[in-house]
């Protein structure tokens, strides 16, 4: 667990500050309390990356967001990213996302931002797996209907996944960056509970996708796949903000839990898992947990 925290102190310090001109990774390990070669071996150990990789990633995703909203030379935004060139810069976006930053910014497609995530996450959620829901201390859950026309679904199916952890575990993690990266899309990415008529042979209902509108063509990577879907409504259950990042897995149970709970036939509603997917917006603390869940009107 003192390895974890170290991690976890580094990740903070790198998230706080990657964007200032004097940062370093020198500066992440003395945060951490560890020598450079120690800090990166604990580092890559639990994270797949040294700090310098890193660090890049998240330097590069914020490359990445400033070439399509803030209006920069391509230069500038290289300088800001901690690169000494534009031709640098060039090349490690290329290498990172398979496309040069001015194509970037002028085709707008997608690309697989990196996304940080605190470490301690992934051990919680392999806890939370064995720990039952407790119903008893649900807090406060407000409840949103939007109206949808038809429209796209760009998804990511799995073969055999039945939640957020063995998702990942089977389709690895960039699929987040890449979905996030989508202007277009209607809301965040999430993970989907697929209705039958989206569910191929020899795969399982857990997807994760965005909404996008009806007329959206840009290319995809090709594991991605597209549908349309029918107009509906879509109710969104969403949590109180919770202070502990670790709650996040209880604030994503009451959401649950309250849809569970909840009549939609009092309102005029059914429920109607057959029109499309079922989303799981995940939980972040200055929020709260979302969830989306389709209905139709009674007629």
């Amino acid at each position: 667990m003192d390895k974890l925290k170290a991690v976890e102190k580094m990740q903070e310090y790198i998230k706080e500050h990657a964007g200032e001109d004097d940062f370093t990774p020198e500066q992440v390990c003395a945060a951490a309390g560890y020598s450079r070669r120690h800090a990166d071996r604990m580092f890559k150990e639990y994270l797949g990356k040294t700090i310098q990789e890193y660090s890049n990633a998240v330097c590069l995703t914020a490359g990445a967001e400033k070439l399509l909203y803030a209006k920069k030379a391509v230069v500038d935004i290289a300088l800001e990213s901690h690169f000494q060139s534009h031709e640098g810069f060039t090349r490690s976006f290329r290498k990172r996302f398979g496309i040069t930053p001015s194509e970037y910014r002028d085709k707008k497609t997608a690309i697989p931002l990196f996304i940080q995530y605190p470490v301690s996450h992934y051990h919680i959620l392999q806890n939370h797996r064995e720990v039952p829901m407790n119903r008893e201390n649900l807090s406060l859950c407000m409840i949103t209907a939007q109206e949808r026309e038809k429209r796209k679904l760009i998804y990511l199916p799995s073969r055999k996944a039945k939640d957020y952890l063995s998702y990942c575990e089977e389709m690895g993690c960039e699929w987040e960056g890449l979905l996030n990266s989508i202007p277009e899309k209607m809301d965040t990415v999430a993970l989907l509970e697929l209705p039958d008529f989206l569910v191929a042979e020899g795969h399982s209902r857990v997807a994760a996708g965005i909404e996008v509108p009806l007329d959206y063509d840009k290319k995809l990577p090709g594991q991605y796949r597209v549908a349309e879907l029918p107009e509906c409504t879509m109710l969104y259950f969403q949590s109180e903000p919770y202070e502990k990042p670790e709650d996040f897995g209880k604030a994503i149970e009451s959401v649950y839990a309250a849809s569970g709970k909840y009549e939609p036939a009092v309102y005029g509603y059914q429920f109607a898992y057959e029109k499309a997917p079922a989303f799981n917006f995940g939980a972040d603390s200055s929020i709260g947990a979302r969830i989306a869940i389709p209905v139709l009107r009674i007629k």
